[in-house]
């Protein structure tokens, strides 16, 4: 800009380097102290270009003469154009301002130089006031946490100050009320030596009288306001003392409730091992009977090895027979044996009749074949009839759908037969767990419920083990084998889970990783028999109905001969039973007493009362059903 101002002819023909363009972004002064810069470069600027117009005088050539370039030879005779003329007048006046161009050149790149000097001045200035900045900064923070500390130990010493009075304020109370102690024995010494002295006789007897007189009225007030005290404080007893004694009563009222407690809990121990004792007791009676029953009944145990020459198939037939059982056991499985000896030699079977005591599927007068069949196709016959009954909707009673069956296999002229037959082989063979519950169920003794409830058991703890068989090998550890057993019967005992363990495979050595083939545990074989573990499930629901209905005979309270009515039984079975529903509860009522549910009277109906039955036939009447424990007895008082 400034050789604009000195050279614009100049400026206007030669370009401006681009190293003079000023940034004037780095300028952070106010306006004063730019303008006096802008005045200062203006005034090194105006310097060479005063120089420089003194160099505008004309460059002459070598003859003295401006030269020329490319004009032709000018001779004596030779005319120049105008226009000619004007233009060597224009290279003669630039020939003469290239020096001025050079000068001009370095002129600028002075001023470039300066100019940067500044820039690097006024960033070295920039760079000090920011240190200071900081420096400063860091001096405020400082003196503002010498502030702090100041007022925290002006506000400690302020406390301090505030605690020295105080105790100043004391001490001068102290000081005042010692300064009065000490008047008032120096006036009570003064009156005692005043008292004492002979001079004391002397005084005015007026004042003496008027003395005594006043005194007296304060004694008369003072002894008022004595008995005042004594009449309205005489039952009173010190805080303190009120206090310790509140204390003391309350932790005896507390070690009497402990005691209280402690002894509610021996009077109940009392009472349950009582009724311990009693039931030991007559535990001890009942056994004392029966040894003495079995002492006078008993005979010499038999020799058993004496049927291996009697039983078909000798010695080994029979061991394998007499394996594992008792001596109960052994003569079913002698009675069997000679049982279907008969039956195989039987032709013909005598047709018991058409009496009302003869079940209907048996009432035929005269000879009946005997088809002879193996115990296979007997317990083979027996299976499918028990599939066909449970896909039916079972409208008819089991003994005629048992006799349609027949009628539906062999036709009309052979069920007669078929069903003799089958009636016989089941008859004898109490051993085999499915001829057995087959013929109890025919003949009445036990509802078909029964069979149904256990198979849908065994089938629902098959499920369970499968569904804990992650890897579908059939294969479970003992552990997952005991917590499945739990889960599925959880009203069963630690001794009951146990012998079901035991049944499966279990053996005090195993441990919690050996492996187990549940589903071996499920199979048949072809007569029909289970595994063990399915057996021991069948007689622990045995003996646990068994022991249901014993609970309900102990209840109850009477003998056999005696008669129950219905609210009694209903009342003794929710008692030993709490989680019994109503629909259960009905059930049951109803097979005890022979009455549809619909007939029974409602509770608290005057008609209850009036329904009545033998407790040992009702009792029999409950072995038919599927009767079993819904939940827990309620819980015993804790010891």
């Amino acid at each position: 800009p400034a050789c604009q101002q000195v050279f614009p002819s100049l400026c206007r023909l030669q370009p401006q380097p681009s190293g003079v363009t000023i940034d004037e972004s780095f300028i952070t002064e106010n306006k004063s102290t730019q303008k006096c810069k802008l005045l200062q470069k203006r005034r090194t600027l105006e310097l060479p270009a005063a120089s420089l117009s003194h160099c505008q005088a004309p460059v002459l050539g070598g003859a003295g003469k401006l030269p020329t370039q490319g004009a032709p030879p000018a001779g004596p005779g030779h005319r120049l154009h105008p226009g000619t003329k004007a233009a060597a007048h224009q290279r003669e006046k630039i020939r003469a301002l290239e020096p001025l161009k050079a000068k001009l050149v370095t002129v600028n790149e002075d001023c470039n130089e300066r100019i940067l000097a500044m820039r690097a001045e006024e960033k070295h200035e920039i760079s000090l006031l920011k240190k200071e900045k900081m420096n400063l900064l860091k001096l405020i923070d400082k003196k503002n946490e010498e502030k702090i500390s100041l007022q925290s130990e002006v506000a400690k010493l302020r406390k301090n100050l505030a605690e020295e009075y105080l105790h100043y304020l004391s001490e001068r109370d102290a000081r005042k009320i010692l300064i009065a102690d000490l008047n008032e024995l120096r006036y009570q010494r003064e009156d005692m030596s005043l008292a004492q002295s002979p001079g004391i006789w002397g005084e005015d007897p007026v004042k003496l009288t008027l003395a005594l007189k006043m005194t007296r009225q304060d004694l008369t007030r003072t002894q008022m306001e004595l008995n005042t005290m004594k009449a309205n404080f005489g039952d009173v007893v010190p805080r303190r003392d009120f206090e310790m004694q509140e204390k003391t009563n309350k932790d005896l009222q507390e070690q009497l409730d402990t005691l209280r407690a402690s002894y509610e809990e021996v009077r109940k121990e009392h009472e349950i091992l009582m009724q311990l004792h009693m039931s030991t007791l007559k535990e001890r009676d009942q056994f004392f009977s029966e040894l003495q029953e079995i002492q006078r009944t008993s005979t010499p145990r038999p020799d058993w090895t004496k049927c291996e020459d009697v039983v078909a198939g000798g010695p080994e037939r029979w061991q394998m027979l007499a394996e594992g059982k008792n001596s109960d056991q052994l003569v079913d499985v002698l009675l069997e044996e000679i049982g279907s000896g008969l039956l195989r030699e039987k032709e013909f079977f005598p047709g018991l009749g058409y009496g009302e005591a003869i079940p209907a599927f048996l009432r035929f007068d005269g000879l009946v074949e005997n088809k002879k069949p193996s115990k296979k196709d007997v317990v083979d016959l027996l299976k499918d009839a028990w599939k066909e009954r449970l896909a039916e909707e079972q409208k008819e009673t089991f003994p005629d759908f048992f006799f349609n069956f027949l009628e539906r296999r062999f036709g009309p002229s052979d069920a007669m037969a078929w069903a003799y037959t089958i009636f016989e082989n089941i008859k004898i063979f109490h051993s085999n767990e499915l001829m057995s519950q087959f013929y109890a169920v025919l003949m009445g003794k036990r509802s078909e419920n029964v069979y149904v409830t256990q198979k849908e058991t065994v089938a629902q703890l098959l499920k369970e083990m499968t569904n804990a068989d992650s890897q579908n090998e059939g294969l479970l550890t003992m552990e997952q084998f005991n917590t499945v057993l739990k889960s599925t019967f959880p009203l069963k005992t630690e001794e009951q889970i146990q012998e079901l363990m035991e049944a499966g495979g279990w053996h005090p050595s195993s441990s919690n990783a050996d492996l187990l083939n549940y589903r071996s545990l499920f199979m048949e074989d072809e007569e029909g028999q289970s595994e063990p573990f399915v057996q021991k499930l069948w007689e622990q629901y045995m003996d646990e109905k068994d022991e249901y209905l014993l609970q309900l005979k102990q209840e109850l309270g009477i003998e056999l001969h005696e008669e129950v009515t219905l609210p009694k039984l209903r009342r003794a079975l929710m008692t030993i039973d709490p989680s019994l529903d109503k629909q259960t509860v009905n059930t049951y009522m109803s097979q005890a007493f022979q009455l549809p549910e619909s007939e029974l009277p409602e509770d608290s109906d005057e008609k209850e009362e009036g329904v009545v039955e033998i407790l040992q036939t009702a009792l029999e009447r409950l072995q038919v059903i599927d009767i079993r424990r819904a939940g827990p007895r309620e819980p015993e008082p804790a010891n």
